[in-house]
């Protein structure tokens, strides 16, 4: 892990020092938890759904695989695909214990159970062996990471050869018209849906503001590369609201 001693990174459109940013992302999740859920579907009006299912759907999970879902949340990722592969296991792995708690509350948690590991740990420093997994997965976590390079190669690490890495993120739309209507949308409707719902409109303003951080498809394809991983590609979803990002251990 790389020493952020005197480094600075964003949190939304602050600046702030490496050091700082886990415990203020710490702080937005652990106070979104329990309304996590809700507010995705509201967000996306429920598309955020169809999205995982193409990521799903590309993935094509298999029995006897093993899954790492980094920043996995409350487990929509790992529910998919255990349910699509019987015979294959997964851990869910998310810095925020309290996100952790509400995914083993729900059903499909208790039925998969056997299958199914919850585990604290950080993107950038994952508290497993070398090359131990499969399938290592992010969905919508990567841009809360403090530096992607990091996560990035900690995915290649404890990827066994032949493993796939696949991500979900936010992305930027290729049309300038339609991102400027996009980021309307985001920037004045999500924080006071976040406030209504959750009471928390500093968290969803921030989450806004994260996106827009991002790196581009392209870029965020190069940075993959960097990290060591091979038959790079990338696929635009909803006209490049999200896109999906898939590389190989080879």
């Amino acid at each position: 892990m790389t020493d952020d001693t005197g480094r600075t990174t964003h949190f939304g459109e602050r600046t702030v020092a490496e050091s700082e940013k886990k415990g203020l992302v710490l702080g937005v999740f652990s106070s979104v938890a329990s309304r996590y859920d809700i507010m995705n579907d509201l967000m996306s009006g429920g598309i955020h759904r169809l999205w995982k299912d193409a990521m799903m759907d590309w993935l094509a999970p298999r029995d006897g695989q093993r899954l790492l879902d980094v920043a996995g949340g409350t487990g929509d990722i790992a529910f998919r695909f255990l349910k699509r592969a019987p015979g294959a296991r997964a851990v869910v792995c998310d810095m925020t214990a309290e996100m952790l708690e509400e995914g083993r509350r729900r059903a499909e948690a208790e039925r998969l159970a056997g299958r199914l590991d919850w585990v604290v740990g950080d993107a950038m420093d994952l508290p497993f062996a070398d090359e131990s997994f499969d399938v290592v997965t992010n969905s919508f976590g990567t841009r809360n990471v403090t530096r992607i390079e990091d996560s990035l190669a900690e995915a290649y690490r404890v990827l066994r050869p032949g493993g796939r890495l696949m991500t979900l993120e936010f992305s930027q739309l290729p049309n300038p018209a339609m991102q400027w209507m996009y980021d309307r949308y985001s920037f004045n409707v999500i924080p006071v849906m976040g406030r209504v719902v959750t009471g928390d409109r500093d968290s969803y303003q921030y989450l806004v503001e994260s996106i827009r951080k991002f790196p581009d498809q392209e870029r965020y394809a190069a940075m993959i590369r960097e990290a060591g991983f091979e038959q790079v590609k990338y696929r635009n979803m909803t006209m490049g609201v999200v896109a999906l990002h898939s590389g190989w251990k080879i």
